[in-house]
């Protein structure tokens, strides 16, 4: 039991020493303070987006509940019970073309210049929460809208009106509707809850105008949201539990404010849980200058342990002593980590605000740093106890005999269960704070792995330069003996570095095939164009208008329906799922389409598609994600709800869809006789040159307004703009990794410095000119950032095939600029360290060093 008395006495006597200044320690705070400072940080941003999420839920939603459906309105039943419960605004968005109004020559209107749009029209009552303001300061949202002299208003996206060369007063054609632009739009209130990628700038009109549009027309895809402010008291959540049982077979997607943007919510903890972990690794590479720091400060104070010893000091009271000291430390640098994790967001809430779809909440969130601060106290205590138990252990006798603390052995027991239950308890904390607890418990073990693996790789460098035949070249024989002689560096530059360039590797080919897959990779036969919301009576005149347009080829056209998976053998489908990862399957409407026969190239996993002539009882193909979600395989029977219709079809192919040809693909594909007379539209695909694509998006325009037209590249370049922007976030915490690990290796060369003076002046001594000596340390250094960087690549290549193939289902295409790029980094970090700590060695004078010894 440890007395009162016993731990005065620690502390004084660690007080005391602690007056003799820090200098040691410079990289062990510096750890810490980087460490703890990215987790902070990335905690505090994803305390403020998570704050505005539930703070704003109501205006990011429009209401305090809100009810979806897709392609079509609620019947006039269901609008005057919706109405009954509350005040009901209604909004329909939909992905529409726009063009510029041009001059009119003739009496006719020329087509000016024409973008894709994210149209939303809105009633009287929108918004019930939150404002709509525009850059001129205005929030007057239905005035403007209103119709004057006969035309309606509109405001836009600033994108939109730079896109288009828009100002106030200009006139806007969409559809078959003239509107006159009367705004820009600022701020959005409601913009996150969509919860879908915004491919085209806002566009927004009031619900009146939308019907001389012409775009409503069966089988349009259009979301019809109906926002309700219910009445005060009344529990949102509760009120959402109730419509399905008030209209089971409705197909509405139900929320209330307390899950107002799910999808956003859940991409920004899965992006913050990554980060995190990201910033953990870079603790923890952190540890390990933590680690040389105590153990070099062990070392510096070998003499005062022995005089403690002989005066009858126990064991344990040096353990107390020097434990105070690097909890005090450690205190100091979590403090000035938590200071630079909460003031960096605040600095960066501007740049956040243009990447964010809403406004993040940046503040101080005591129970984020907190977290933080535990990860940097635990993660400093895991790599501190070694030493501190080592010197506890060793006898005055021994130490005053060698004159270092370097060799002492194994830990006391009770110091390496501390240990262990530390480390599991870093472990555990990771996986316990983590959304996704098994990535977390996967980076866990890797990162124990990892770690175990470069000490591995430090200690099989050592014993293999001394299995070596020495070289006959003076440089290269002691550069070689630098490597495994007594207090050589090999295991501290291959662990300080590899954790770092282990996490760069692994995020630049992650980013790079996230590049490659969205837009660099673009198939050569890719379309050029998809076309969407294409009428049946349309289809003959549309063929023929994209045709006539020379270098126009390869057109496909194909029914397109929605519909819900509602049953799988006879039980409700959100229970029948068996893979969680797939949950998706269940969650909305899914593209449904029918035909006769098997699309070229379809790659059947299991079953047999139709006969050509096939007639009987429906039959579905799905994709091998379906089958998977579910547990099933052909002859299993699913229920789907196709426009509050259900049809039960008997599974007869599984299939595995390849997205990356852009071609058109359906997870769901239903045999021929039963939806041909459903309300409908059709999809279509084109290929041409890149000159023919802007003739054939106004050739469409011109003659079919509802059509919309996606140009392919212009879609793939916004996905590749939300990539882009992950992976600058990625990079920089990745970054502070790097940071962390060079600042490691430095401590570790410049505790090693008075070594390296020495080797100097005795070779100096020795005749050795200054250009060997430096070609001499230079080799060393050089060969251990190389063999680093072999290893890290080889670590980093891992996990990035892992996690692209495993997780996220992508395909993986190795990168090897990367690994080159690497491998020159790991060498140029070292060598530049190396040279900085010869060259000071070199320059002492070699009198007073020989006068000493």
């Amino acid at each position: 039991m440890v007395s009162l008395t016993e731990l005065k006495l620690a502390a004084r006597l660690a007080r005391r020493e602690l007056r003799g200044g820090i200098r040691g320690f410079r990289i062990f705070l510096l750890c810490l303070v980087l460490g703890v400072g990215a987790i902070a940080a990335v905690q505090s941003v994803a305390g403020g987006i998570q704050r505005s999420l539930t703070q704003d839920g109501r205006a990011i939603l429009g209401g305090d509940a809100s009810v979806r459906v897709l392609y079509r309105e609620a019947t006039a039943e269901q609008r005057r019970w919706l109405e009954g419960q509350g005040t009901v605004a209604v909004t329909a968005d939909m992905r529409a073309m726009a063009r510029k109004a041009a001059d009119t020559t003739g009496g006719e209107t020329g087509l000016g210049a024409s973008g894709l749009v994210e149209l939303k029209a809105v009633d009287g009552r929108y918004p019930l929460y939150g404002r709509l303001t525009l850059t001129d300061g205005g929030s007057d949202v239905q005035g403007r809208l209103a119709a004057h002299g006969g035309v309606y208003g509109a405001f836009v996206d600033d994108t939109l009106a730079t896109r288009l060369s828009l100002k106030i007063g200009d006139n806007l054609v969409v559809g078959n509707a003239t509107v006159e632009v009367r705004g820009i739009i600022d701020h959005e209130p409601d913009k996150a809850g969509s919860g879908s990628i915004a491919l085209g700038p806002r566009l927004m009109i009031a619900m009146d105008a939308l019907p001389a549009t012409g775009l409503i027309r069966p089988g349009s895809l259009v979301n019809w949201s109906y926002q309700l402010r219910l009445p005060e008291g009344r529990d949102a959540a509760a009120w959402a539990k109730t419509v399905d049982q008030t209209f089971p077979d409705a197909g509405w997607r139900v929320r209330d404010f307390h899950n107002a943007a799910p999808q956003l919510t859940r991409f920004i903890d899965r992006l913050a849980q990554f980060l995190t972990l990201v910033g953990l690794t870079a603790l923890l590479v952190g540890g390990v200058g933590v680690g040389n720091a105590v153990r070099s400060h062990m070392d510096a104070s070998v003499h005062s342990i022995a005089t403690l010893k002989c005066l009858g000091a126990p064991a344990r009271l040096i353990f107390q002593v020097y434990l105070m000291q690097i909890l005090a430390l450690a205190g100091l640098g979590i403090a000035a980590g938590l200071v630079l994790g909460a003031v960096l967001p605040l600095a960066a809430g501007r740049a956040l605000a243009g990447l964010l779809p809403i406004t993040a909440e940046i503040g101080v969130y005591p129970g984020r740093l907190a977290l933080a601060a535990l990860f940097g106290l635990t993660t400093a205590l895991v790599f501190s106890l070694w030493p501190l138990g080592q010197a506890q252990g060793v006898p005055a006798a021994r130490l005053f005999r060698e004159g270092s603390a370097g060799r002492r052995g194994r830990p006391p027991a009770l110091v390496l269960a501390a240990l262990a239950w530390l480390a599991a308890a870093l472990g555990s904390l990771a996986v316990l704070t983590s959304v996704d607890q098994k990535l977390a418990a996967f980076f866990v073990i890797g990162a124990a792995a990892t770690l175990l693996l470069f000490l591995g790789a430090g200690t099989g460098i050592t014993r293999l330069a001394r299995l070596l035949p020495r070289p006959r070249r003076p440089s290269l024989r002691l550069a070689l003996t630098n490597l495994h002689r007594p207090g050589n560096l090999s295991g501290m530059v291959v662990l300080s570095l590899g954790l770092g360039l282990t996490v760069l590797v692994a995020v630049a080919l992650i980013e790079g095939n996230f590049r490659r897959e969205v837009g660099e990779s673009l198939p050569a036969n890719a379309p050029s164009f998809f076309f969407v919301d294409i009428q049946p009576d349309q289809l003959d005149q549309f063929r023929r208008t994209v045709m006539a347009v020379p270098g126009a080829h390869d057109l496909e056209t194909t029914p397109s329906l929605r519909g819900t998976i509602v049953r799988v053998e006879g039980k409700p489908a959100q229970e029948q799922v068996h893979d969680p990862d797939k949950k998706w399957v269940v969650n909305g409407d899914r593209g449904v389409t029918y035909q006769a026969t098997a699309p070229a190239g379809d790659k059947v996993v299991a079953g047999a598609w139709w006969p050509a002539d096939y007639s009987g009882p429906p039959k579905l193909a799905i994709s091998k994600d379906v089958a998977q979600a579910f547990g099933i395989g052909p002859g299993a029977h699913m229920t789907l709800s196709v426009l509050g219709r259900e049809i039960e079809a008997e599974v007869a192919v599984v299939r595995d869809l390849d997205f990356t040809t852009l071609g058109i693909n359906f997870t769901l594909v239903m045999s021929p006789g039963v939806l041909e007379h459903a309300p409908q539209t059709h999809l279509a695909t084109v290929r041409a040159p890149a000159e023919a694509e802007a003739a054939i998006q106004r050739a469409v325009i011109r003659a079919f307004p509802n059509i919309t037209a996606i140009r392919v590249k212009e879609a793939l370049a916004t996905v590749s703009t939300i990539i882009v922007n992950i992976g600058m976030a990625v990079r920089v915490v990745a970054a502070v990794t790097l940071v962390a690990g060079t600042l490691v290796l430095a401590g570790a060369i410049a505790a090693g410095h008075r070594r390296r003076v020495y080797d100097a002046v005795v070779l100096k001594v020795l005749g050795a000119v200054r250009a060997t000596i430096l070609r001499t340390f230079l080799i060393e250094y050089g060969a251990l950032g190389l063999v680093t960087a072999v290893i890290s690549g080889a670590l980093g290549t891992l996990t990035a095939w892992a996690v692209l193939t495993k997780v996220m289902n992508m395909k993986w295409v190795f990168l090897p600029q990367t690994l080159v790029l690497t491998a020159l980094l790991s060498t140029a970090i070292t060598l530049a360290l190396g040279l900085v700590a010869t060259w000071r060695a070199l320059s002492q004078p070699a009198a007073p060093l020989l006068r000493e010894e």
